[in-house]
């Protein structure tokens, strides 16, 4: 096993150094065992765990939910079903999410639709409803 730097892990996992420092606080990456100077010694699995974290987030996972991810992943017991499981829950999450902002561009579309952008910032009906003077039209219903 060749010893890598904190350095060189970052450049080859795509990181930076704070970010595998963050990570190791965080309880994702193990902290690395030192040498004798004091340095510390990665191996490649460091750089294996640090893309599964990165190509996690891409994909929406909570540093928490990468925590547990990683825990199946090393879990000898663990089923494809477990993992499928934590998939599809961040699905329904991302799915809940694309409602409530496709709600938000809604709502944001009216008041927009009856603002006529013309005249004094008085009376303009986006700021009274964020004022609260008027209620701001939530679509609600399937989208």
């Amino acid at each position: 096993m060749k010893a890598l730097t904190v350095g060189q892990v970052a450049k080859r996992a795509g990181v930076g150094v704070e970010t595998i420092r963050f990570y190791e606080r965080q309880g994702l990456l193990a902290e690395p065992q030192r040498r004798a100077s004091g340095y510390r010694q990665y191996d490649e699995e460091a750089i294996a765990v640090l893309r599964f974290i990165r190509r996690a987030k891409e994909l929406g996972f909570t540093l928490i939910e990468i925590k547990g991810l990683l825990a199946l992943r090393l879990d000898g017991e663990a089923t494809r079903s477990d993992v499928r499981t934590q998939a599809a829950a961040k699905v329904g999450g991302i799915e809940a999410r694309i409602r409530d902002l496709q709600r938000m561009r809604d709502a944001l579309s009216g008041l927009i639709a009856a603002c006529h952008g013309d005249g004094a910032a008085t009376g303009c009906p986006i700021l009274e409803a964020l004022n609260g003077e008027h209620p701001v039209e939530v679509p609600t219903g399937p989208n």
